[in-house]
């Protein structure tokens, strides 16, 4: 009894472990698999330190019956203040447009993608930062869309 209880111990240090840049992240499960053009996504995130970089990354899951090839997501990133930092409207295949295949990480019907936003960002203060997604597709409805989320991760210090 007590080696299964220090291997289990053993086994949650590790997956705990493994991912020790990540500050934050967070999915959100879409009710029926709909995105509703007016519907935003909407985080919060506390930063720490404004002395380090870091990487944001905007994530989507969803099925294999996902009817575009394609999808347009807009993002807004307000400062402690609710100043805006930084907004883009973004373009990401999710499958590949001349055979069809899905891109991302994929397990039968359901596939996930991580895409960059910000890349080695130095943010000017420290505090809880706000972050939305919208979709801009012309739908107003978008199915088969799983879940939505964002991850912010510490950058990889670049040695030179």
């Amino acid at each position: 009894m007590r080696t299964i209880t220090l291997c289990l111990m053993m086994l949650a240090l590790q997956l705990t472990s493994c991912d020790t840049d990540r500050i934050y992240e967070k999915n959100i499960e879409l009710p029926k698999k709909l995105w509703l053009a007016d519907s935003a996504i909407h985080f919060e995130f506390k930063l720490a330190s404004s002395q380090k970089r870091y990487n944001l990354y905007y994530n989507i899951r969803n099925t294999r019956s996902y009817p575009f090839q394609n999808i347009y997501v807009r993002y807004n990133l307000n400062d402690t203040l609710g100043n805006l930092v930084s907004k883009e409207l973004i373009n990401q295949d999710l499958f590949d447009p001349k055979t069809g295949k899905p891109y991302g990480s994929g397990l039968g019907d359901i596939f996930d993608h991580q895409f960059t936003i910000l890349k080695n960002h130095k943010f000017d203060q420290v505090g809880v930062y706000q972050f939305s997604l919208q979709h801009y597709m012309r739908p107003d409805t978008l199915k088969e869309i799983i879940s939505v989320g964002m991850r912010l991760e510490e950058a990889q210090e670049i040695s030179e």
